[in-house]
């Protein structure tokens, strides 16, 4: 665990300090292959609406998993200090980019009017770069969804006013 935090904090000062220069189109053409027109349903594979799960999804066991997997670059508490990602509370239902205070990539600042839905963070939460393309979260994401309800039932209860269940 460790050692994929230090991989990822590598992989986003690395980022920040050589801004790496993007390609417009592909470096090697396959013949038979269509240049970046793969469809999106072949490369991510389709997701449970976690809709139905969040009625009976655990909050507490949300924020154990959170405190696993998000801490390191989270902080959860109103008021909280952003880290190497923004403070987390009010994010539900808030816009994409939901802090004045943080610094966003551009393809997640180019979201910024887009409330999070629960499905919208059904979505991040299970591969952040697929759902945003060029988002600076280098997490894998969260494959189970029920932990993924669990985590959003959690980010859920950091609000005055929590959003209702869908």
């Amino acid at each position: 665990m460790t050692a994929g935090i230090a991989f990822m904090v590598a992989g986003f000062i690395g980022q920040q300090v050589v801004h790496p220069h993007r390609l417009d189109k592909t470096a090697i053409t396959i013949e038979g292959v269509g240049a970046g027109t793969a469809a999106p349903a072949a490369e991510a594979p389709a997701l449970a609406e976690v809709g139905p799960l969040l009625a009976a999804a655990n909050a507490d066991n949300g924020r154990q998993i959170a405190g696993r997997l998000c801490s390191a670059c989270h902080t959860f508490d109103e008021g909280g200090a952003n880290k190497v990602g923004p403070n987390l509370y009010g994010v539900v239902g808030g816009p994409h980019a939901h802090r004045s205070d943080f610094n966003y990539s551009p393809a997640m600042a180019a979201e910024k009017e887009k409330p999070w839905g629960y499905e919208e963070l059904n979505h991040f939460l299970a591969g952040p770069a697929r759902y945003i393309r060029g988002t600076r979260m280098a997490f894998a994401g969260i494959s189970n969804t029920q932990q993924r309800a669990d985590v959003i039932a959690y980010l859920r209860s950091l609000a005055a006013t929590p959003q209702p269940l869908p």
